[in-house]
Formats: structure tokens, C-alpha cells, sequence
């Protein structure tokens, strides 16, 4: 005697209805549209992919990033899916498979990330995605049910600005003076003529005129002083001029000049004579009179 089984439908169908199996409907749906596709389905039980139509049918992507983001949800787990990988598998060059990642990275279909390993290595997480916008990697705090509403924290001040590192102490001359200073000033304006990017505000070059005019004191012309602060700069933009000529002032700076003592006329000794008109002995250039007697011998201005 035949038993019911009660947990069947009586009237089951099918899931896959006609479409994948042929030859029960699509014999006169062929007929009707004979220019257009016909599914010759079968059904899969092992070794297969679910590829949703948002991303078969996708308007925007290539044919490429298609067949790569299929390529790459069919692969399992930690396998590698690099642009060399890749262009190792397909045909492909590595521009047209790196413009494909990048299509799949701007639609949401892949995720990469740089990150550092424990050992200090920098490695690229890839992470693919079958449907944009719904993660499977969400944080253990989105499945908990909500709590209490957070206090809202109190606004903090806006931060100012970090301030400029203050510029290097350069040296200072040993007497200053205005003509001096002045002339360091000058100095370093003339220096953007060298070199435009050794353009200075008006209060770096308050600040490096005390260098450039102990470099001055020290016998240097300002055509030397100039050379020095403009020869042999590095090529890349200066982030910071004033900052490198106070350094150069400080680390180039000149010794003194060694020291030397006034030239003193020599002392000329006259021969002793007597006087023609005193008969007295004198040393004097005036081989005839003392300089009493020459005194004597000057006419007296008179009055007019």
C-alpha cells in the first residue's frame, strides 16, 4: 500500500521552469524570434558562480572589467589577483588590465587597500565585491542591537594654525653701524636677481643683515658674499630660502682677518748746526736757522 508523503506539495514545480530545459518551451519561442538568443542552459551543481545581472549586463564597465570582476569572484580565497597575475592569465596587456581594475575599483566591485604587514612589508589587500554597496565585512558594532544615544561631545575650539619654525640665529658683525647694514641689506635683494627663488620678505632680510654684515667687516666684498650664498644650490624647490642662507652665514662664516698695527712714519734725525743768526746748536730741516730765528724772521701780517 502506497503512503502520502505529507511534507511534498501535491502540485510541486519546477524553479528552473523551460529555461533550462529546452526542449519543452523555447521550441516556439525560437521560431518566434529566429535573430535573437537562444538559452541552451543546463544546470549547475558543483563548480559554479553566481554572477548577478547588475554586473553581466553593467552599461558603464568594458567587456574586460566584466570577464575580470567574473574571473575574479570565481577564484577562492588569498588567491592572487595582481596586475602581473592577471596579465599572465589573459592575453591582456598590463595597461588594459590595470584601466579594468581601475573601472571595477570606481563601480564598487573591488576594494584595495595598502597595508603593512608585521615584518614592516607593504602588501595590497584586495577585496571583491558581488554586489556594490552591501559589505560582508561589517563591524561587529553594526550587528549589536543600539544602545543609548551617545552625549554629544562638546565642540571643540578651532586649532590655530601651527606657527613657522623660528629662522637659525646668524652671526653679528662687531661694530655694526647704519652704512654697514644698509649694505647688508642691500646684499641680500640683489640676491633674487641670481636666483628667483631667493626672493626674501622684508623681515628674513631684517633678520640676515646682521650675517651678511659680519661677513662685510671681515674684508669680503659684496660680490664674494653674494657668490657664496648663490653658488651651488640644490636643484629641487627651496621650501624655506631664508632658513638656508642663515645656515650658509652661520656654517661658511669667514675668520678674521689677522691683526695689523697702524704703519708709523719713521723718525727722521737731523744733523746738529749752529744757527747763522744765534750761533746756537739746533737739529732742524733748515740748514741755516733755528726755528726761533725762522720764527724772528716772519714778516707780521699788518692790519689794513
Amino acid at each position: 500500500m502506497d503512503t502520502q508523503n505529507t511534507s511534498a506539495h501535491p502540485h510541486a514545480q519546477s524553479r528552473n521552469g523551460g529555461k533550462n530545459h529546452p526542449g519543452r518551451r523555447t521550441r516556439g519561442h525560437a521560431n518566434s524570434h529566429p535573430s535573437g538568443v537562444i538559452h541552451d542552459n543546463t544546470r549547475h551543481t558543483t563548480r559554479f558562480t553566481v554572477i548577478g545581472n547588475h554586473l553581466a549586463q553593467h552599461p558603464e564597465l568594458s567587456g574586460l572589467a566584466i570577464g575580470l570582476a567574473v574571473h575574479i569572484q570565481s577564484l577562492p580565497t588569498g588567491a592572487p589577483v595582481d596586475i602581473k597575475t592577471l596579465t599572465a592569465r589573459f592575453p591582456e596587456g598590463p595597461t588594459r588590465i590595470a584601466a579594468a581594475l581601475r573601472e571595477l575599483e570606481t563601480h564598487g566591485y573591488l576594494r584595495r587597500t595598502r597595508e603593512r604587514t608585521e615584518t614592516g612589508r607593504i602588501v595590497t589587500r584586495t577585496v571583491s565585491c558581488n554586489q556594490p554597496g552591501h559589505r560582508h565585512d561589517r563591524d561587529a558594532s553594526e550587528a549589536l542591537p543600539p544602545g543609548p544615544p551617545a552625549r554629544r561631545a562638546a565642540t571643540a575650539p578651532q586649532q590655530k594654525p601651527a606657527r613657522r619654525a623660528a629662522l637659525p640665529a646668524v652671526p653679528k658683525p662687531a661694530y655694526s653701524s647704519p652704512a654697514l647694514l644698509q649694505a647688508a641689506t642691500e646684499v641680500l635683494a640683489g640676491l633674487r636677481r641670481t636666483d628667483p627663488r631667493l626672493l626674501l620678505s622684508a623681515t628674513d632680510a631684517e633678520h640676515l643683515a646682521p650675517g651678511v654684515a659680519a661677513w662685510l667687516e671681515r674684508d669680503l666684498t659684496p660680490t664674494a658674499v653674494r657668490h657664496t650664498l648663490t653658488s651651488g644650490l640644490p636643484p629641487e624647490p627651496l621650501r624655506r630660502p631664508a632658513a638656508l642662507l642663515a645656515h650658509r652665514l652661520t656654517a661658511q662664516l669667514p675668520p678674521l682677518p689677522p691683526f695689523r698695527a697702524p704703519e708709523q712714519t719713521p723718525l727722521v734725525r737731523h744733523p746738529l748746526r749752529n744757527c747763522d743768526t744765534c750761533d746756537r746748536g739746533y737739529r732742524g730741516p733748515d740748514p741755516r736757522n733755528c726755528r726761533d730765528c725762522r720764527e724772528l724772521r716772519q714778516p707780521t701780517p699788518t692790519a689794513a
